[in-house]
């Protein structure tokens, strides 16, 4: 898969069939639509091309909305989508300025300057352009003029794709990562650079990494103990996470992501983990001794350690 960071430098391409969405997670619902682009790319020998955008638009014209929380950076969406057939993704710098143009001049200016369809591959409720004046229906009258097929994406597909981004937010609000894992065909991941913490963990012989996440936007799984597989340098690791703030040891009232590595020693202040969630264990709650919560951490680590090998 090629992919194309702005719109300045894109090659001409053979044969275009377009599709244009946020794609957030690369879900179940996603993958039927990108294997429509696919197929019918392999159909008409052209190439198959994602368009999406970066931030996302929410971001920059939902002000009045409730702040969206991302299911995935745009790194792990390229990466996610590099699992696929795609031939190539797009990703297109959003603004306010993008935001304001007629819908005329996107399919004029955006579309048909920048791709040149063959086909566009588009759902029924497509709404692009200044005040998302633009629709599929504008799109129907524009074809014979700029020379593309427009197909329409069905109502069920778009449908399911809306209910299993909400159904991921929902199970993830919840600690359900199990759930969140179907619907995304795989384990939701979570990544950041490790931070010095109180190093209280040490002390009680679970010692742990504190995680700044990547994104502020990224959304972050319910307060709570989790099963994890932890990547390092290439390395997978199994581990128990705790997201909350550590009633027993602390009157924090910020959360923090900690995570305890199975069998792991080494030092990484100021290195890079990756975090999949496996399971959740149990809710965070305080203990009436700092002996209470070892031994409770001892158990976790057990419970832990056969879900884990369960997998």
């Amino acid at each position: 898969m090629r992919v194309f960071r702005g719109l300045d430098e894109l090659p001409p391409f053979h044969r275009p069939v377009v599709t244009i969405g946020t794609f957030d997670g690369v879900h179940i619902g996603h993958r039927a639509i990108i294997q429509q682009i696919i197929a019918k790319a392999r159909e008409v020998n052209g190439e198959s091309i994602l368009v999406t955008f970066e931030p996302h638009p929410r971001m920059v014209i939902g002000v009045s909305e409730k702040p969206i929380s991302l299911l995935q950076t745009l790194e792990e969406k390229i990466a996610a989508l590099q699992q696929l057939d795609i031939d190539n993704l797009v990703v297109v710098p959003f603004t306010k300025a993008f935001s304001e143009i007629s819908a005329s001049d996107y399919i004029k200016d955006f579309l048909v300057r920048h791709f040149h369809p063959h086909t566009l591959v588009i759902g029924y409720d497509h709404r692009f352009g200044n005040q998302r004046n633009g629709d599929f229906n504008m799109l129907e009258r524009m074809k014979q003029e700029y020379h593309y097929i427009l197909e329409e994406i069905p109502m069920k597909e778009i449908e399911n794709s809306a209910v299993s981004s909400t159904r991921i937010r929902q199970a993830l609000a919840a600690g359900d990562v199990q759930k969140a894992a179907l619907y995304l065909t795989r384990p939701y991941t979570l990544s950041g650079q490790v931070q010095q913490g109180a190093q209280i963990g040490r002390t009680l012989g679970f010692p742990t990494a504190n995680i700044l996440p990547d994104s502020e936007q990224k959304l972050i799984p319910a307060i709570g103990v989790y099963a994890v597989n932890v990547f390092h340098h290439g390395q997978s690791y199994q581990g128990m996470l705790n997201i909350g703030f550590r009633p027993t040891v602390t009157q924090s009232n910020q959360a923090a992501i900690e995570v305890h590595l199975f069998d792991f020693n080494q030092t990484i202040y100021g290195e890079h983990l990756q975090i999949e969630f496996m399971a959740r264990l149990r809710d965070e709650q305080k203990f009436a001794s700092l002996e209470e919560l070892t031994s409770q951490l001892a158990s976790d680590r057990e419970q832990a350690i056969r879900l884990l090998n369960k997998v």
